[in-house]
């Protein structure tokens, strides 16, 4: 399916002329297992447009990262994400918390929201500096939103102290439209 053209502000598919907008919303537990999870769902949402691999290990490396993010550092669950090899203890604590993931597809647009009701962040400018980490003891690189920043088109962060935080990305699929037409 190729999506070429927006028509009358509705996301039109060139070929058959059919509006083309779709949406999901997930809510999860803040728990590291369900990062994978956010992973492949939004992969399986955006697989019907086609994407190029590179596109698609795009997504899902910033999808990834958003909600590691919200995890980790939203609600401060570090089960799951300690030092490579180390043994986690038996009875970790995880602080309650849910994660929403809300996707929209419009035409050959991907518009991907990720929030969290957690602990904020106090200073957003400095959080999406490269190699900047407030948790070093679990070698975090601190590159969670250059990596997002890099592999989507667009980037928005909002945030409050105490209220969580809202990631906001975009970005255009080419839908391998140009598969198949070298022969």
């Amino acid at each position: 399916m190729v999506l070429e053209k927006e028509i009358n502000n509705e996301c039109v598919c060139a070929q058959t002329g059919v509006y083309m907008k779709n949406e999901m919303e997930l809510v999860f537990d803040a728990i590291s297992n369900n990062e994978s999870f956010a992973r492949v769902a939004v992969a399986a949402f955006v697989s019907p447009l086609n994407p190029t691999l590179e596109e698609m290990a795009d997504i899902k490396t910033a999808v990834s990262e958003a909600v590691t993010n919200a995890i980790i550092h939203g609600y401060e669950n570090l089960y799951g994400y300690g030092r490579h090899g180390e043994v986690p203890t038996a009875h970790p604590t995880i602080h309650a918390g849910k994660v929403r993931l809300h996707c929209i597809l419009e035409g050959d647009i991907l518009h991907i929201e990720v929030e969290d009701k957690g602990k904020g962040i106090p200073d957003i400018s400095q959080a999406m500096e490269p190699l900047f980490t407030t948790k070093p003891q679990l070698e975090r690189s601190g590159m969670g939103f250059a990596f997002m920043e890099a592999f989507m088109d667009d980037l928005e962060v909002e945030s409050e102290v105490n209220n969580g935080t809202v990631v906001r990305m975009k970005k255009k699929l080419g839908t391998g439209a140009w598969i198949g037409s070298e022969e």
